[in-house]
């Protein structure tokens, strides 16, 4: 498989779960031309125009973080437990984060008013404060094991910084504790962010 990514955006959720389930892939960056690491021309790969995108052996082209996150963990067998009560869980913060929260990020990637970021601080402090509450304590965000949740929540952490937004506790010890997780810290290497 071929992850398509850009250094330290959301792609690097999908980089954290193929470290993590073990799976084979290669990584060709892109750039803010659209153009990837190898030449090619990265709209005739993705024509939505942003990564992440996976290519798998046959040529299919995935987009959508959930989506990739989803198919990386069917595939391996691994991060997404077949227990239905902590699968849906996974799912539901998985589209919670998507929507809530790197929704709300946009203002801060594309310096829109001051206003427009304003609003989106206030959606993120109650995004945050209801992830805050759900890990409390645990060391993963749904379970007592890792799952693809806690591969995007990695990022979604990492990048908060650019909101203004101060997280809570629970959410800050995560962190910490996710950044020296040793495939955490192989993608971060992997992409020059460390």
């Amino acid at each position: 498989m071929i992850l398509f990514y850009y250094p330290g955006a959301c792609s690097l959720a999908n980089h954290i779960a193929l470290i993590e389930t073990g799976l084979p892939y290669e990584l060709v960056s892109i750039n803010h031309e659209k153009k990837t690491a190898d030449g090619r021309d990265f709209l005739a790969i993705n024509p939505k125009g942003y990564i992440p995108a996976l290519e798998l052996e046959d040529g299919t082209v995935l987009t959508e973080n959930p989506v990739i996150l989803n198919y990386i963990a069917e595939k391996s067998g691994k991060l997404l437990s077949k227990k239905e009560g902590i699968r849906w869980q996974v799912l539901e913060v998985l589209a919670f984060m998507a929507s809530e929260i790197h929704g709300s990020y946009q203002p801060f990637f594309r310096n829109f008013s001051e206003p427009e970021k304003e609003r989106a601080r206030e959606k993120l402090k109650k995004a945050f404060s209801i992830l805050s509450d759900q890990i409390g304590g645990k060391m993963f965000l749904v379970s007592d094991e890792i799952t693809i949740a806690d591969c995007y929540l990695f990022w979604v952490l990492m990048v908060a910084p650019r909101s203004g937004v101060e997280l809570p506790t629970p959410l800050r010890n995560y962190f910490d504790h996710m950044k020296i997780r040793p495939a955490v810290a192989q993608a971060l290497s992997e992409e020059h962010l460390d």
